[in-house]
């Protein structure tokens, strides 16, 4: 079976792909040429009927020529002894060939078969007259009268007892030929059911034609209007059609799927509306309630950012006149570390700035964890003007130090490169790595919108030691993707050493 479908595959793939109006043609073809098909035979078989009843007494006919061929012999020897001319002789010769030509196939043997025993007497008597008459006339030829005289009355003798026979003989076919005729009766009989029954087996594979014909046209069509009833009811949970012919079915079939396909995504759009639209109704109730708890709050905790940074400064000038300048130098970079975090939390910066920010947190940090930093930073020795989100690097230089610290020592590498038209920051550590999972849920937490992992993934129930749930990571990855209208600036793979975990950030270059 599997070597039969493999056979028609390729017929049934490539009739499928005609259009309907090949289809009834080719049907229409196949049906009149089954109809001359039985034509054909059935004629042929007629044919057949009448060459066996002509063949019937064929043998008599032969016999009869064969007879009248040795008579014409015998006259044409009459003849020339009686005037001894050329034509004479040249007939004799010739009707002679004609007896040597049919006696060469008669029986040559003896049998037991009273036919075949016939004939075989038959064949010898008319050697014997071929033999006697033609020493007649060569006798003739030579003036010898006596010897003449001799071989013609044996040919004489031998012409008359061979006539007898023959006319046995012809007897004998008669009564083998009408038993042969009674039989071929039964054959013709037989020939025509046998007509009969090709008649009736092209009939019905006519009607097996048509029927496969019909059914390929309507079963699909018959399948296409119940499913246009079943969207009509507003039943939309119909199974698509997949039809893979390219016919003019086949096109309506895909022109239904993808009307399908269209009012599913519409429904679903539809609803995801009505869902939001609820659930910022709901945030909507939530936070006019909380807004009033909200005022007294800020109120009450409200800090100014400039006596903050006027304070911080105070400390420096104290720790300067002091001499206490790395303490001095501390405050400093804690007070610009948190004038920009502030200054810039909703605007956009260069990546210079971005690469500023990160050296005083750097600072910051090894002030706080020692020798068991170590920050490498590779930037190559020109501006860097290009713009990208404010606060995108440091979150992730602090997952770095985070991660990396996990070791005895860790160690964060960030990179600047050009390459292709982007400018490529990499940011690694060596650290243990992130898991293939969390990795997976914050790439796509961060293609679906969401601003932190689900709460029943794998790892979000479980942070680590900080607490990170990948929020920072996803803020990040989503303000990118915002700002430059692509997701394919920022990548999270395996650090280039085998162990920790890289952040790659690819920010097109702005050609002025």
């Amino acid at each position: 079976m599997n070597l039969l479908h493999k056979l028609l595959h390729p017929i049934s793939s490539y009739v499928n792909n005609k259009s309907l109006r090949w289809k009834i043609m080719v049907g229409v073809i196949a049906a009149i040429a089954a109809i001359s098909a039985s034509l054909l035979i059935i004629m042929r078989l007629d044919h057949t009927a009448l060459e066996i009843i002509g063949d019937s007494y064929k043998s008599n006919s032969e016999l009869d020529y064969f007879s009248h061929q040795i008579a014409e012999s015998e006259k044409a020897m009459e003849t020339y002894f009686k005037y001894r001319t050329f034509e004479s002789i040249d007939t004799y010769y010739q009707y002679q060939s004609k007896v040597e030509s049919y006696r060469a196939g008669m029986q040559n043997n003896p049998s037991t078969d009273t036919l075949l025993q016939k004939e075989y007497t038959v064949n010898q008597l008319s050697r014997s007259f071929t033999f006697y008459s033609g020493k007649a006339v060569a006798a003739h030829r030579a003036n010898n009268v006596n010897e003449q005289m001799l071989y013609y009355n044996k040919t004489l003798e031998c012409y008359t007892i061979l006539l007898s026979q023959i006319s046995e003989l012809n007897i004998l076919l008669l009564e083998n030929n009408a038993e042969m005729y009674n039989a071929n009766r039964q054959n013709i009989s037989n020939t025509t059911q046998a007509s009969i029954i090709f008649i009736a087996l092209f009939f019905l594979l006519i009607l097996v034609l048509l029927y496969i014909a019909i059914t390929s046209i309507t079963h699909p069509l018959a399948e296409i209007s119940e499913v246009a009833h079943r969207l009509a009811e507003r039943d939309f949970d119909v199974p698509l059609f997949n039809r893979d012919t390219h016919d003019e079915i086949g096109d309506i079939c895909r022109a239904f799927d993808r009307m399908i396909i269209s009012i599913r995504e519409y429904i679903d759009t539809i609803w995801e509306k009505a869902m939001t639209e609820t659930e910022l109704k709901e945030k909507e109730i939530e936070m006019q309630t909380l807004y009033a708890d909200a005022q007294i709050r800020a109120l009450q905790n409200q800090i100014n950012p400039h006596f903050l940074f006027n304070t911080l400064n105070t400390g420096a000038q104290l720790a300067m006149m002091e001499g206490a300048d790395k303490t001095c130098y501390f405050i400093e970079q804690v007070a610009d570390f948190f004038r920009y975090n502030i200054q810039q939390q909703k605007q956009d910066a260069t990546i210079d700035e971005e690469l500023g920010l990160v050296d005083n947190f750097v600072y910051i940090m090894k002030v706080r964890f020692g020798s068991r930093l170590e920050f490498v930073k590779e930037v190559p020795p020109h501006a860097y003007t290009d713009m990208l989100p404010s606060m995108t690097l440091q979150p992730l230089v602090e997952n770095c130090i985070k991660h990396g610290l996990n070791n005895t020592k860790g160690k964060v590498t960030l990179k600047v490169e050009d390459f292709f038209g982007f400018t490529v920051i990499s940011i690694s550590d060596n650290g243990c790595g992130m898991p293939a999972e969390i990795r997976t849920q914050v790439l796509e937490a961060v293609k679906s919108g969401k601003s932190q992992l689900a709460p029943k993934a794998p790892g979000a129930t479980k942070p680590d030691a900080d607490g990170h749930t990948g929020t920072g990571l996803i803020n990040v990855f989503s303000r990118l993707t915002l700002y430059f209208h692509r997701d394919d600036v920022f990548d999270i793979v395996q650090n280039d050493e085998g162990q920790g975990t890289k952040f790659l950030i690819r920010i097109p270059i702005q050609h002025v």
